[in-house]
């Protein structure tokens, strides 16, 4: 553990480590370029300080970090990196990294939320839900000329504590249902993902759906909810006909 750092060192020598497990992990990254006028270790330092800043908006931020920092970046060139395809599968390549970093780390301490339940070890058990903020002063307006809250879906590893962005819902330019991007997302990680470990999703009742959970047994995706009204089992009867 790295005890003695302080936590900009920390989380500098974290931001390091991740993009370099990224870069290992794929043979030839298409996102991966340099960009001398912002780099994306500096992009990503950027982003982590933004969130942890009390400011109002990109540009308040900026000014901040330029009195704080003393670091002077142009406004052109931030912005536009945030408009940025490669930056966002570089950010969820580096993400992936940084999650298992995280996870590596905890369990050599021990932790653990589940190990009185040891029948759950081959599961990775996740607790998903979707989560509103508001949307960005320059989201472009629909047709109608109306903008919405932006959401995405968030899930809390209820073994290690760690919460992660799980995939975009909408960035605010037009309304989503929530469960269909779920579904789409759990598609697109069965076909990526090779692991042998079953996975269990705990979520609201807006995402039953007996079939499709049915067809996901092939993949280990189960799913624990609360029981709908008109889904509770009630007593019938059989006729025989011999």
């Amino acid at each position: 553990m790295l005890k003695d750092l302080p936590l900009s060192e920390h989380i500098h020598q974290h931001c390091n480590e991740s993009m370099e497990r990224a870069l290992l992990a794929e043979r030839h990254p298409l996102w991966a370029r340099s960009c001398p006028e912002l780099k994306d270790i500096d992009f990503i330092r950027l982003g982590l300080l933004r969130c942890i800043s009390v400011v109002d908006s990109g540009r308040h931020f900026l000014q901040t970090n330029e009195q704080i920092y003393g670091q002077l970046l142009p406004h052109s060139t931030y912005f536009k990196s945030l408009k940025s395809h490669r930056r966002t599968s570089m950010l969820e390549a580096f993400e992936q990294q940084s999650y298992h970093l995280h996870s590596e780390t905890l369990l050599s301490q021990g932790i653990d939320y589940l190990k009185a339940f040891p029948e759950l070890d081959e599961y990775t058990i996740e607790a998903a839900d979707g989560h509103f903020i508001d949307h960005a002063c320059h989201t472009e307006k629909n047709s109608k000329g109306k903008v919405y809250a932006a959401e995405g879906i968030y899930a809390l590893n209820l073994r290690s504590g760690l919460l992660r962005f799980l995939c975009l819902v909408t960035n605010g330019t037009q309304r989503h249902q929530e469960i269909p991007v779920l579904r789409d997302h759990i598609e697109k990680q069965n076909k990526g993902n090779n692991s042998s470990q079953k996975h269990l999703y705990v979520y609201d009742k807006a995402v039953t759906d007996f079939v499709w959970w049915d067809r996901q047994k092939r993949h280990a995706n189960y799913m624990i909810s609360m029981l709908k009204e008109n889904s509770i089992a009630t007593l019938g009867e059989w006729l025989m006909i011999y």
